[in-house]
């Protein structure tokens, strides 16, 4: 405890709880964590059922539990303490009523001799601390814990020590040694309140987590699960492995699957609010040794920026970017592996375009955001309407500006060249790990040398790597053989050179705090026009754009290292040099 900020003792008793509530409100207001609108059905809720509106606010899931005690915290001027800050034992000179603790949400982390500290979910809420105060005869400290936790800690240090996930899973013990193939039992089984809750819990626990993907994977003797945050994978509590039908069942049932095919491959969607959020999940389904894998790709519609200076894009990059983007025709490419954003630049790329007198229409599999002016299309290839298909199609349109998901196959990027020949502006995505190495696929892929010279404006590779928390991040000066591996003092005259690391805080346990882009980016130039006529290769595509100036993805990582945005040992993690 002693790391932590001295508040005032009984912080907040003298104020009125009803306006603790309103600043709190305000709070998440203004930090863009609750909508008026939702604030507003709130208030009504609470005049007809009375209570706590912040704690109503939590229960009916406008707004997190974490963001309201971030809130809540800096209201009062707390400290807000996270589960890596919990006691492994409780304090053994406080004496409490478990069912008090649960019921108030608090759990005693600490005392002296004349103090007792009260982790509480509920601050506004004056109670709990007095109720503390009298029946120990000691002053009460409160520090603010996300409920969903100290619940957890009441439960692990004075209950069984379940976690809220184990105490629902206990009524789960029907499920083991039933058929797997009794399809009516599973569907029984995962319509029951159980089943819905540890699922809502999994996914509910993602969000707060800042997840994109959940991971619900079986193996012989258990079921594990792992959420994908800021790019990495990291395990997290788990079911049994007896509840493996009944919650990849339930999944499946959310997503609008067949449940009876478990030897196939399968894709649905769940549309969901969870939190205040408006959820659009993307659910994937293959068969594995010991059952299906599922995969959730978790689509925040309300939280997507699209913003070139919020994805990454530097003043000194972005007018270049810009230049080829407002070209009238011409083909503009985003390369990268899967999940390095390239679909999110491309969205930002044409709601830049998106102007009432420019006509645009993308075809994409999935659509993964919805945004309002542009007419997209989902392609359904098995129904016939692949890529290709969808593009000759599009042209008769009438459109300025046509953006497909991927070049997949020679006659997509054939359809796209002609467009881009007939005064059409094309945006698309490609599967390379550098820009120069776009053009040797296309070229491999078959399309002609006089082709791409002709339709190609520019190439944008990118990668995702962790954004430094900038509040907590430590800065250190580098060593000098750093300096020298690194080449720093190419992009600095700063003396010493300065890096920076994580450092773990109740924000984010990794110190890492969302994700920025690091890009390069290819413009074609009549230089670069010959070498791909002579079929150069990757290798010489790129040493002749970076003597014309281009900054490579891992120089961008180094510079973006230097200011502090992220660490060497991110930009090493996505690169290939180094």
């Amino acid at each position: 405890m002693s790391a932590l900020a001295e508040p005032r003792l009984d912080e907040g008793a003298g104020m009125d709880p009803a306006r603790i509530e309103e600043e709190i409100s305000r709070n998440l207001l203004a930090r863009g964590r609750l909508k008026e609108a939702d604030l507003g059905r709130a208030r009504r809720l609470q005049e007809e059922s009375g209570g706590s509106l912040i704690a109503l606010i939590t229960r009916i899931g406008l707004a997190s539990e974490r963001d309201v005690a971030e809130a809540s915290a800096e209201v009062l001027g707390l400290p807000l303490l996270s589960a890596r800050d919990f006691p492994e034992q409780p304090p053994a000179g406080v004496q409490l009523s478990v069912r008090f603790l649960k019921q108030m949400h608090v759990c005693p982390v600490g005392e002296t001799e004349d103090r007792v500290d009260l982790l509480v979910a509920d601050p506004q809420d004056p109670y709990p601390a007095q109720a503390v105060a009298m029946a120990t005869g000691r002053q009460v400290r409160c520090l603010v814990g996300v409920r969903s936790e100290v619940d957890d800690l009441i439960e692990r240090l004075y209950g069984s020590g379940r976690s809220a996930m184990g105490a629902i899973v206990e009524n789960l013990s029907e499920a083991e040694g039933r058929s797997e193939d009794d399809i009516e039992h599973l569907r029984d089984l995962a319509s029951e309140a159980p089943v819905i809750r540890l699922v809502n819990l999994i996914i509910q626990r993602a969000v707060e987590a800042r997840a994109s993907d959940i991971h619900i994977e079986p193996f012989e003797n258990r079921l594990k699960v792992r959420y994908r945050i800021d790019g990495v994978l990291q395990e997290v509590e788990s079911p049994p492995a007896g509840s493996t039908a009944a919650v990849i069942s339930r999944v499946k049932i959310m997503a609008k699957l067949n449940i009876a095919e478990r030897r196939l491959p399968q894709d649905g969607r769940i549309m969901l609010r969870v939190q205040g959020k408006e959820l659009d999940l993307r659910v994937s389904t293959v068969p594995t040794a010991h059952g299906e894998s599922v995969v959730m790709r978790i689509l925040d519609r309300e939280s997507v920026v699209f913003d070139f200076h919020a994805l990454g894009f530097t003043d000194e990059f972005l007018p270049q970017f810009l230049k080829v983007l407002e070209m009238p025709h011409g083909i503009l490419l985003v390369t990268g592996p899967t999940g390095s954003g390239k679909t999110t630049t491309l969205y930002t790329a044409l709601s830049r375009l998106n102007t009432p007198d420019v006509k645009i229409i993308t075809v994409e599999d999935p659509v993964e955001y919805q945004i309002e002016g542009i007419n997209q299309i989902q392609a359904k290839p098995q129904i016939g309407l692949d890529f290709a298909q969808a593009l000759r199609s599009i042209v008769r349109q009438d459109p300025d500006v046509i953006m497909i998901g991927e070049m997949r196959d020679l006659e997509t990027c054939r359809i796209a060249i002609q467009s881009a020949l007939t005064g059409h502006l094309v945006l698309s995505t490609l599967h390379t790990n550098s820009a120069a190495g776009g053009i040797t696929r296309l070229l491999d892929m078959g399309v002609e040398d006089y082709l791409l010279t002709s339709t190609i404006n520019g190439i944008l590779a990118q990668r995702l790597v962790r954004r430094l928390e900038p509040v907590h991040r430590e800065a250190y000066a580098a060593l000098p053989e750093v300096i020298e591996e690194f080449g720093l003092r190419r992009f600095t005259d700063a003396d010493p050179v300065t890096l920076y690391r994580p450092v773990p805080s109740a924000l984010t346990p990794t110190g890492y705090l969302g994700r920025t882009t690091i890009m390069e980016f290819l413009t074609m130039s009549d230089p670069i026009r010959r070498l791909v006529m002579k079929h150069a290769d990757t290798g010489v595509l790129e040493a002749e754009a970076r003597a014309q100036g281009m900054r490579t993805m891992y120089e961008d990582g180094l510079v973006k290292a230097l200011a502090g945005v992220t660490t060497i040992e991110e930009v090493l993690r996505v690169t290939q040099e180094g």
